[in-house]
């Protein structure tokens, strides 16, 4: 039996079947899936859900499907690691990183909305599945696609990153490069889906898709040992992820599974791309659109379709909105690297710019837990990101006198001979 009871408007309360629904034909809102949190309460305990294998169908009752999960098997369950060279380095005493760089099967947070889309996509009777991207969610569904044998369709601006159309052109979807922003991209893909009648993940399928960024939420809790932090400190692009956290994270305080303060939710973005943290700083109900210029494309979506869901939601946990500049995105990909061997990508960059700002504008205390959300791998963005600021590799040749020299001239010698004379 399954727990979803449809869809409902975000804002007017209008319900709806579970279909493949744009927005309330009412007043335009946000549609949001409906479960019976009576029935989850019977069916999900914490016994349930460690029972099962670590993915992100282990909290399936709080999920929008009817019938088996048909993709994602080894999505979900990344790490939660506990950054302490990190927190050291930046003066806090309980860091985590909630690390989607790794994220199977395309190393970003949007395997665990797409594997959602793609099931219900098939349960709805889509035979094309695509989406509008700034370059993870078109790597995702074309990955997802080729696993389930959809005709796949992936809408993304031209001047994407080379990494990230590889990402996606590996598995041979047609890919459709427009001239123009996401923005542009977005609403053309909304035409072809009125026209085509295609599935479209992020667009008629979005109710669905958004649902499975709760389980970034699910697993910070139980990973924390059923708790919730203090803080949590998230990228913001089009809104999917940030206010369903914040749903996840209410939904296990409704069913019992966690008890205790929700956390402090806080919008990262980048300054050349900042609607959400505007609207936050100048008391907006409604971000105003931006244009983009940042090189954290993957964020870089100046009209969010979910802004106005973010910045209740930040408003409404006690959070604020930070926005950092190129600069300092590049320097805490950097950092983060540094101090605890994640290479994330710029989206990632800001999160943790922006918990940086918070840390030292006292925000975030000394003696509080903060989570920092890194949603994508560095591996994708790196040559038009950080290449140029890395040193170059030592060139010598075979010898050991060369590289002893090499040593002499860098004044690591000493150090060096040290090391040697330690060892047993």
């Amino acid at each position: 039996m399954t727990t979803l009871l449809g869809l409902k408007c975000h804002l007017c309360g209008a319900k709806y079947p579970a279909e493949a629904l744009w927005v309330c034909r009412e007043c335009l809102g946000p549609l949001e899936a409906v479960y019976d949190y009576a029935l989850v309460r019977q069916r999900l305990t914490r016994e349930i859900v460690e029972s099962r294998p670590p993915n992100l169908w282990r909290y399936r009752e709080l999920l929008p499907i009817t019938g088996e999960p048909r993709t994602g098997f080894n999505s979900g369950f990344t790490p939660l690691v506990r950054a302490r060279r990190l927190a050291a380095t930046l003066g806090v005493d309980e860091l985590y990183i909630k690390d989607d760089s790794v994220n199977h099967p395309t190393l970003s947070y949007k395997d665990r909305v797409v594997s959602i889309a793609a099931t219900r996509a098939i349960e709805l009777g889509f035979d094309v599945f695509g989406c509008a991207s700034t370059g993870n969610l078109a790597n995702s569904v074309s990955s997802h696609a080729a696993r389930l044998g959809l005709e796949c369709f992936v809408f993304i601006p031209n001047d994407l990153e080379l990494g990230k159309i590889l990402g996606s052109a590996i598995f041979h979807p047609h890919i459709v490069g427009v001239r123009g922003n996401y923005d542009d991209v977005n609403r053309l893909c909304t035409q072809i889906a009125d026209r085509l009648g295609w599935g479209f993940a992020n667009i008629n399928l979005r109710a669905y898709y958004a649902e499975g960024a709760k389980t970034m939420g699910f697993e910070i809790a139980e990973q924390l040992g059923w708790r919730f932090p203090s803080h949590i400190v998230s990228p913001v692009a089009g809104g999917t992820l940030l206010p369903r956290i914040a749903r996840g994270l209410r939904e296990l305080k409704e069913i019992g599974l966690v008890s205790g303060d929700l956390p402090k939710i806080h919008a990262a973005q980048a300054a050349g791309c900042a609607p959400v943290v505007r609207a936050l700083e100048q008391g907006l109900e409604f971000p105003e659109p931006v244009k983009p210029s940042t090189i954290a494309k993957s964020i870089a979506i100046g009209n969010p379709a979910d802004g106005f869901q973010v910045v209740r939601t930040v408003q409404s946990t006690g959070g604020t909105g930070v926005a950092s500049t190129d600069e300092e995105i590049l320097g805490a990909i950097q950092l983060l690297a540094e101090t605890e061997g994640i290479f994330t990508e710029p989206a990632g960059g800001a999160t943790l710019a922006g918990t940086v700002s918070l840390i030292r504008q006292g925000v975030i205390a000394p003696d509080e837990s903060v989570v920092v959300c890194i949603t994508g791998n560095g591996y994708k963005t790196a040559a038009e990101t950080v290449g140029g600021r890395l040193q170059k590799p030592i060139e010598i040749g075979r010898s050991l006198d060369e590289f002893e020299a090499y040593l002499r001239s860098a004044g690591l010698a000493a150090g060096a001979a040290s090391g040697a004379s330690g060892r047993s």
